[in-house]
């Protein structure tokens, strides 16, 4: 998959993501059977349902890598849009080992540059590159 239909894909994910976050209770299957009603919206990739899955089954585990990294702030306060571009990256990072840790981070910083506030881009590079950081120099088996 090149780099501009991945890019497409992580936006995929985050629209669905985004919109699961506003449905307490529901899941991504329950989200996407209320869009097949829906002619207008495309289906996502494979890719894009990969990684919306992924991040899914994985809410609590991203949402404790991402707190243990926040400096002087609480996961509740950060927005909807920061909080779900952190769990993609995060996820992306944690699961999909094809792809770099620096191409994960870029690309969730880019997302950021167009869907959350002006101040998101440079807190998301933060605190995921504290993750990258702390991955880096964790142990085998940790």
């Amino acid at each position: 998959m090149d780099q501009s239909n991945r890019r497409q894909a992580r936006e995929q994910a985050f629209a669905l993501l985004f919109e699961l976050s506003f449905h307490p209770g529901e899941s991504l299957r329950d989200i996407l059977a209320a869009r097949d009603e829906d002619d207008d919206t495309p289906a996502p990739d494979g890719f894009a349902l990969e990684l919306a899955l992924c991040v899914e089954e994985n809410l609590q585990d991203l949402d404790k890598q991402i707190e243990a990294r926040l400096k002087n702030w609480k996961l509740s306060r950060i927005s909807r849009a920061s909080h779900t571009i952190l769990r993609l990256a995060v996820c992306e990072m944690r699961c999909f080992d094809d792809i770099p840790v620096g191409a994960s981070i870029n690309e969730a910083v880019e997302l950021a540059k167009i869907y959350a506030d002006d101040e998101a881009p440079k807190f998301i590079n933060g605190v995921l590159g504290a993750i990258a950081r702390s991955e880096d120099n964790a142990e085998p088996g940790d």
